[in-house]
């Protein structure tokens, strides 16, 4: 079912008499409300942007409107109707709140009220922020109260002299919101019922919280997102997409970022052999920031007033992604359910669960994150300093023993061919995972610095990222200078640890960049392997760039550059300092 709500033109004026007679039937099944509505003044509303109406699968589905009193001070949400076929589908409450919204976009100032019969819209007003009030603070002018001459009602109206009907009156002011003490540290004062907001959503545990509470508790318009950095099946994302749906987003978009993140992350990750405490390659770390880039650049595109994630108050990627949206939409509000709640896992299964929500996220034993980069996995024994993570913890298991060769093909820095066979980078680290993983290969426990200062310990699996690392540093080896290996070392350790920190939009980032790229112009050439399980060795290399071939001299054996007289002078000349040295050493030792 396709539901489109949305604020009227001139165009949906044929469906003004539709919209009375459906408005005139559903007051006479009631027995009371507004019984009649003028097709030609509702036209004139359409016409004027002050209505939004209701489409269910292309067909007219639900309407409502606004009126403005008292030169502006009142704005009245009216006429509110769904049609008997689309009822019972939540139509009532978007609509109510798409109106509401509209009345506090065109008049930012006025005060908005409602005078209703009915329960549920009572319910709904109530969630927005209106309060029951007397007639007495309604507007009392004679073109408002003439509204309702045609309403069966209208004799208890006179009787009581306008102070009181069958009617509840119910009204937002806004000074009352203006003037009211914030006790929400994260600004959320900013934030109403039905306003728009962008979740980043992963379909897991955490995020399935978040979106539920957001739209439940909160009363938020949820939109979920998700990118794809290249760690989901297309099943996998069909199924995240129903999971969102089910819980109650009003849409849901999933983004591929694999090649923007191959291109503007993993190829720099191998140009600078990236392993972070010299063992992790930065396998989910390195994702986060690019996910987070276009969630903001997906939230100012869709115009949302705020975005939320799932992250926790302990990990690094609540930094990640805050530092992402303060410099991107700066203007939007961050918010993050988990974090400030302080829940914990027993406690959002049990949420859910409460709320007809259950997939059996309490028999998942372990916390996986896959990517194209590798696959991080937390579990109990990441609480502890010396239990080792059992077989079953990693996704993939060994199914090959014997052992096989592989040649990758490196150009410039990029892996162009896996046992000699072309393709593009991405689809080739996708194929060398495959291979690889069947050895089991690429398996680690890595204990880092958190960005907040404390020690953390995850397990990971990543065949491809680390084998084409140690490739490409032995293709260095034997291609670059002393100097060149050197300072590389030295600016690669530097763009891991910013990059992991959360620095990745500093400019600093895309000055080694550039050194980096510069490093890898000769870097062409082909490494041989030979993968046993668990482990592989690195034979050797075959490139034109090598300089072990070069015609001047072979380490150990004969040389044809230099004779034994230049040596003797060169050893004299490098020396000299350190004779220096310790002649002024000997003298201070005979003064003693």
């Amino acid at each position: 079912m396709k539901i489109k709500v949305r604020v009227s033109h001139d165009e949906d004026t044929k469906y003004a008499f539709l919209i009375c007679k459906k408005i005139e039937e559903s007051a006479k099944s009631r027995g009371t409300g507004i019984s009649k509505k003028d097709p030609e003044y509702i036209k004139s509303i359409m016409i004027n942007g002050n209505a939004v109406i209701a489409f269910c699968n292309g067909e007219i589905a639900g309407f409502s409107y606004l009126e403005v009193f008292q030169n502006e001070e009142f704005v009245v949400n009216s006429g509110l109707i769904v049609f008997p076929e689309f009822r019972k589908k939540g139509l009532a409450r978007i609509i109510k709140i798409e109106i509401f919204k509209l009345s506090r976009k065109k008049f930012p100032n006025s005060k908005i009220f409602s005078i209703t019969t009915s329960n549920s819209v009572i319910k709904m007003n109530t969630e927005l922020g209106f309060k029951p009030v007397s007639f007495s603070e309604l507007p009392q002018s004679e073109e408002f109260w003439k509204g309702c001459q045609s309403c069966s009602n209208f004799d208890i109206l006179n009787r009581n002299k306008r102070k009181m009907c069958l009617c509840t009156g119910l009204l937002y002011n806004i000074c009352d919101k203006i003037n009211k003490p914030n006790k929400n540290k994260n600004n959320e004062k900013n934030l109403i019922h039905g306003d728009k907001i962008v979740l980043a959503y992963s379909g897991g545990l955490d995020t399935s919280y978040c979106l539920k509470y957001l739209i439940q508790e909160e009363g938020y318009e949820v939109h979920t997102v998700i990118i794809n950095t290249g760690g989901f099946k297309e099943e996998e994302l069909k199924e995240i997409e129903e999971r969102a749906f089910n819980i109650g987003a009003k849409s849901h978009r999933t983004i591929n970022a694999i090649e923007e993140y191959y291109q503007n992350c993993i190829k720099y990750l191998i140009f600078g052999n990236i392993l972070k405490n010299n063992t992790y390659p930065l396998s989910v770390s390195s994702e986060r920031i690019f996910q987070a880039i276009q969630i903001a650049q997906y939230a100012t595109f869709i115009n949302a007033k705020a975005i939320a994630h799932g992250s926790t108050g302990a990990g690094n990627d609540q930094i990640r992604f805050d530092i992402a949206f303060q410099i991107i939409c700066p203007e939007k509000i961050t918010l993050s359910p988990i974090r400030d709640l302080k829940i914990s896992r027993k406690e959002e299964i049990e949420y859910l669960r409460n709320r007809g929500i259950s997939i059996c996220w309490d028999k998942a034993k372990y916390s996986i994150n896959k990517g194209i980069w590798g696959t991080s996995i937390g579990g109990k024994e990441t609480l502890t300093s010396y239990h080792d993570f059992p077989e079953e913890s990693y996704p993939t298991k060994l199914k090959k023993k014997k052992s096989e060769t592989l040649e990758l093909e490196f150009e410039k820095g990029e892996l162009v061919s896996i046992n000699r066979e072309k393709g593009k980078a991405i689809k080739n680290i996708i194929k060398l995972e495959k291979i690889a993983s069947e050895f089991a290969i690429g398996r680690g426990i890595h204990i880092g610095d958190t960005i907040l200062g404390i020690k953390g310990r995850v397990a990971f699996e990543a065949s491809a990222a680390i084998i084409i690392i140690k490739a490409h540093h032995l293709l260095e080896k034997h291609i670059l200078t002393k100097w060149q290996l050197y300072w590389k070392e030295q600016l690669s350790n530097w763009y891991g640890m910013l990059l992991h920190e959360a620095q990745y939009l500093d400019p600093v980032m895309r000055d080694i960049e550039m050194f980096l790229s510069s490093s890898q112009k000769r870097l062409t050439g082909t490494v041989h392997i030979i993968l046993y399980p668990y482990r592989f060795h690195l034979v050797g290399i075959q490139s034109e760039f090598d300089l072990m071939e070069s015609n001047m001299a072979q380490y150990g054996e004969m040389n044809y550059a230099w004779t034994a007289e230049d040596v003797k002078g060169f050893t004299k000349i490098l020396s000299n300092q350190m004779k220096m040295y310790h002649n002024l050493n000997k003298k201070e030792g005979k003064k003693e």
